[in-house]
Parts: structure tokens; sequence; C-alpha cells
């Protein structure tokens, strides 16, 4: 006889699973809730969906309207071509739509929606009525989901969409919703993502009967500063290049008004707003040298591209896609942002619109006449040319009165000039900056090697205007058109010295400087293994190391560009990044953070004094060196300081 146990092990859910299941099909309208689980998440998914049908018909205006957070009332309401009455109960059943008719169109969909899921989807967890009107109809058409009857009714050419009751087919989709206030928020980033891709459609939003957003339609930039908001009104450039089947325009804030959130990112594939890995990527990538910790960029990137290229097919949400050639675009992207990134500070919006040389030069002399004073207004036509480009090195040793390579072929060249071979404070006749001179007149920076903006034209003037003083021996006063401009010298000459040590490395490798005394230094046996393993690395680096014995390196040779650092500093900070990277290949990937540290060895220290001379050159050399905005930990090297916010200040003109 069995046991208990040995009768019941046939029986049970155990058994039971173990039975085959008859197949058969799943009813219709559970296939459609399932659908609808993918593509209905939230009122806000719903306000995506017929946003997109709404752009498909040609809307030139689409207003939204939503109540209790969208749950109870969604209404969408457009001026496109409209449904024709007969197709009314089409629009309602699964995979019916007017976009797309043979695989040659599933290829190159061209328009935001193809699948004809949406609709039906929705219908599936809600009621949905729809009033349509065509231009050629008397008058416009309406279906309810529930009735599935076509009515006639009163209406406007084109259609109106109304979700109500969202999930009360299914309550226990339901209780995973937020609360009102938080799926409101939804529904306008929604309408947010939607609108920035389409500036030329005006749209509206209205929650509880009151508009909380209006963008009325417009040019794309104005749309895209609407969309990042007013904090990168001032604070952004705008990128606009062609890379064979691929162009990308959009909007870049600047590195210094990253955020702490990735809440401000839009991407658009031909319109479309995608959360895509690849293109993400090569966006953070371009700003990578330039953001500060763990700090966001925020920008606006609109790509457009041949459709048959892009498969936007890969999801029920159709927020990804793929590329044919995903390397290719991410390549493209990645050169776009950060070449616009990589100018040179002359290049900083906050510099682009400056005041009048008449204003600045009341500012620092109420009593100043129009007649007496220098007329017209200050243009950016300042650019340095090919010859200057070139000349990245500062040359902080010349002697005062010796030629100055950021003088050469410059438009303010002949009024420094005049002043070249006048003493530095402290050279000669012991001046002090601000002390008077011979003639009874108060010393001015002119006098000490920066001509004075006022008594210059207009063009005469540098984006970063001229060297004032020293601050704390850290910061650098410089006097603009625009007024005051305050300059972190170290992480202003790093950025100089890593851009010269990345194009030297780039022409075959970075100059290197024979030193007169050999620097040596103590190091640990895997320090002595890699100067023995990768001599053509440190060589290409602008290093000359050789082993003295098992203990001890010898420094023979450092970069031109850093021939003022400390030789053995350097050469046990790069042993260090060799010894953590492990490997050439894997350095060679690592490059710009090697240079990054090489960079922040040889650029010049707090608390050295600099005369005015060499200010003015880290000056023009900042305004001609790609990312000079940034330090190469991603923090910022200058800001300027308006001369109406200094009027403000000090409450002048009250």
């Amino acid at each position: 006889m069995g046991s208990p146990e040995g009768a019941g092990a046939n029986s049970g859910p155990a058994a039971e699973a173990a039975r085959p299941r008859q197949i058969r099909p799943l009813p219709d309208t559970l296939v459609s809730q399932i659908a609808a689980g993918e593509v209905v998440e939230r009122p806000a998914s719903v306000i995506k969906e017929l946003l997109e049908n709404a752009l498909d018909a040609g809307a030139r205006r689409i207003e939204v309207r939503i109540e209790d957070g969208g749950i109870r009332r969604i209404a969408i309401a457009d001026d496109g071509c409209g449904i024709e009455a007969g197709q009314l109960g089409l629009a309602l059943q699964r995979h019916a739509t007017s976009k797309i008719a043979t695989l040659t169109d599933l290829e190159e969909v061209a328009s935001l929606g193809f699948r004809g899921e949406a609709l039906a989807s929705i219908a599936s967890v809600a009621r949905v009525r729809i009033t349509s009107r065509t231009a050629q109809a008397p008058h416009a058409s309406l279906i309810d989901s529930h009735s599935e009857t076509v009515e006639p009714a009163p209406g406007r050419v084109g259609t109106t969409v109304e979700v109500l009751d969202l999930y009360s087919a299914t309550p226990a989709r339901r209780k995973f919703l937020k609360s009102v206030a938080t799926e409101a928020a939804h529904c306008a980033d929604a309408l947010r993502r939607v609108a920035l891709g389409h500036p030329t459609v005006a749209f509206s939003l209205s929650v509880e009967g009151r508009t909380t957003l209006s963008w009325p339609a417009g040019d794309w930039i104005a749309r895209a500063l609407e969309g990042l908001g007013e904090d990168y009104q001032g604070a952004h450039r705008v990128v606009s290049r062609q890379a064979g089947p691929l162009s990308v325009q959009g909007l870049l804030g600047l590195p210094t008004a990253s955020r702490g959130r990735a809440d401000r990112q839009f991407v658009y594939v031909n319109g479309r707003f995608v959360r895509d890995r690849l293109l993400a990527h090569a966006a953070r990538q371009a700003y990578s040298e330039l953001l500060h910790g763990d700090r966001h960029p925020a920008y606006a990137l609109f790509l457009g591209i041949d459709p048959s290229l892009v498969d936007v097919n890969v999801h029920p949400a159709k927020t990804e896609v793929r590329f044919r050639d995903a390397q290719g675009v991410h390549r493209a992207l990645f050169h776009a942002v950060q070449d616009c990134l990589r100018t040179g500070a002359a290049e900083h919006p906050s510099l682009q619109s400056p005041q009048t040389l008449q204003d600045l030069a009341q500012a620092a002399n109420p009593g100043l006449t129009a007649a007496g004073g220098a007329a017209g207004a200050m243009t950016t036509g300042f650019r340095p040319n090919s010859a200057s480009q070139v000349a990245l090195a500062l040359s902080f040793a010349a002697p005062a009165g010796r030629p100055r390579p950021w003088l050469d072929n410059t438009p303010w060249a002949d009024a420094m000039a005049a002043r070249a071979r006048e003493p530095e404070p402290g050279e000669g006749s012991g001046a002090e900056p601000g002390a008077s001179s011979g003639d009874g007149r108060s010393a001015s920076p002119a006098d000490f090697g920066s001509p004075d903006p006022a008594a210059l034209d207009a063009a005469q003037i540098p984006p970063l205007g001229f060297a004032l003083a020293q601050l704390h021996g850290v910061y650098i006063l410089a006097q603009n058109a625009q007024g005051l401009i305050v300059v972190d010298m170290h992480a202003a000459h790093e950025r100089v010295v890593l851009e010269r040590l990345k194009s030297e490395l780039d022409r075959g490798g970075a100059a290197m400087q024979s030193l007169l005394i050999t620097a040596t230094f103590r190091a640990d046996p895997l320090d002595v293994r890699i100067v023995e393993e990768e001599p053509a690395m440190l060589a290409a680096l602008g290093l000359d190391l050789s082993v003295l014995s098992p203990t001890s390196l010898a420094v023979r040779g450092v970069p031109a560009a850093l021939a003022g650092a400390d030789a053995s500093s350097l050469a046990r900070s790069v042993l260090a990044e060799l010894r953590e990277v492990g490997s050439s290949r894997a350095l060679a990937e690592r490059r710009d953070d090697m240079l990054a540290t090489m960079a922040c060895h040889g650029a010049v220290r707090a608390n050295r004094r600099l005369t005015l001379h060499e200010m003015n050159a880290l000056l023009r050399d900042m305004e001609r060196t790609a990312g000079a905005d940034q330090c190469n930990h991603g923090r910022p090297t200058w800001i300027q300081i308006g001369v109406n916010d200094l009027d403000s200040w000090f409450m002048r003109g009250r």
C-alpha cells in the first residue's frame, strides 16, 4: 500500500502544471489591454500618442486640456485635416492606420505614428470620444467607443479626442498612478517634449480650466530656449552641422550652466523625441572634459536623417531607434557638439552684445561729455588671425621691453607696443600701480602695459579686455567694453596649456625641452619598470626619463610647453597615471586625462606675481583657445561683471 504522500503525488498544483494546456487565441479586448500596458503607461502616455496623431494630421495649433491629472479627462483639439465620417469606426480598430500600407512604408517611416495601435489601446482602458470634421464635410461627426456609432455633431475643421475615466476598465492599473499633481506634471512634460520638436506648431495646456502653458508658433531657437528654461537664455550656443546624410541642429547649454540632474536633455530624430543610449553617450562624451564633478549638461538636439537609415519600430513607445550606421552617427554627433563647445573665450555669448564705448567711458568718468569721449558702438569684429592662433605658448619669462608674441598682428598691437618699453611697477622708478606719473596725472593701466579702453576705437578692444591688476595672487582683473572681467589665472592657463599639448601630440608628439640640470628622484620598482617598457609613450608625451638605479630615475627632458614646471613632480604624476592604466593601449584612450594632469602641474600657480604684459598674454591666449571658458576639471575660468551690475550695486543713477 502506498503512503499518503505517494497517493497524492499525481495531484495538486505541480501535477496540474505538468499537464499540457490548450492553445487558444486571446480575446480582442484582452489583446488590446495587453497592448495598452505597453503604450498607455499613464495619462502622459495618452497625451503623447494623441499629439503625434494631431501632428501627422498637419495641425498648426493644438490645445490640450486635462482634469484630475488626466485621469478623469483628457481632451486634445487640433486644426488638422480631420477624419472622414466613414473612417471614424476604423480609427478605433486595432492595427488600422492611414500612415503606412506596404513593407516599404514601414522601412521608411516618415510619420510619428504608424502602427495603428494607440487609439484602440486607449479605448480598451478608457472611454474615448472622437469628434472630427474635414474641410469638405458640412458638419463634424462624433463616435463614442462605448456605442461605436457615428453621429452628426457640431465642430470646426480638425479633430478633438476626449479620453474619459482612464483605467476605469482596469482598476488595478489605476492603483499604480501617482497623485493628481504628479500626473499633471508628467502631462506637461510630455507636451513639452513634443512641442520642442515642432516649433512651427502652436501648443497650449489647460489644467482644471486654467491655462498653464502657451507656446505660439515660432522659430526653433526660441522654442528650444522655452524648453530648456530661462537659465539658458544667455548661457547657450547654437550648433548647426551637416555630416553626410546626418544633419545636426540644436542648442547646447554652456558647461557653466550645468545641472545636478539630467532633466534638460532633449534629442529628436526626424522630429521624434527619443531616448537613445548611443546619442546620449555621444553628447555626454563631447561635454566630458568641460563638466565639473557629477554635473549634467542641458541641450536640445535635432537630428535629421533619411528615414531608410533609421529604424523607429524598436519599441511600442517609439522612443527608441536604431541606426544603420550607429558608429557614424555617434561620431558625427560627438564632433558637432564638441566643435561647437570648443571655441575660444572670445565666442562666449556674454561678449556678443557689448555696451557702447561711450557708455563705458561715462561709467568710468561721469563728467565725460559726448564730444570728448569715444563714440560709436563696440563691435565683435575681433578675431585672432591665423598667425596669432598658432602662437599658443605664453611667454611669461620675456623681460620688459622685448617683443611680445601676443602683440603680433593684432589690432591693439601698436597701442601696446608704445608702452612696451616703459618699466613695469618696481622696475627702475619703483612706481606702484595707482601712483602718480611724472606729469602729475594718476597712473593708468596703460602706463604699465595695458592701453586705456576709453582711448581706443571699438575694434581695438579685445573681448576679454586689458589687464588691470592681480588680486590675492589668484585672480586677474581686466577691463573690457562690457565692464569687469575676473579670471582665475591658474584655471585659465591650465586650459591653454592642455590645448597646446593636445595640438602638439596630434601633430606627432609633444615638443621636448632638454633640461640643463638633470632632475632625479626616488622611485619604486614599478615606476622603473614602466620607464623601461614604455619609452615610446613617454617620448610622445614629451618626457625623457632614464633609469639610474633600481630605486631612482632621472628626468632629462620635459614638454616644451611645461618647461617651467617641477620636473620630478611632473614625472611622478605621469608614471602614476601609467601605473593606474596599465597599458599603452588603455593609455591612448585616456590621453586627455594624462595631458590634463600634465597641464595642471605646468600651469602658473597661485601667488605668482604676473606683470600686466603677462596677464594680457594670458587673456589673448584664452580668446583663441578652444574650451577656454572652463578649466580641465570643468570649473569656469572667467566671469563677466557688467557696468550695469556695478551701477546697481552702488545705486548709481537712483
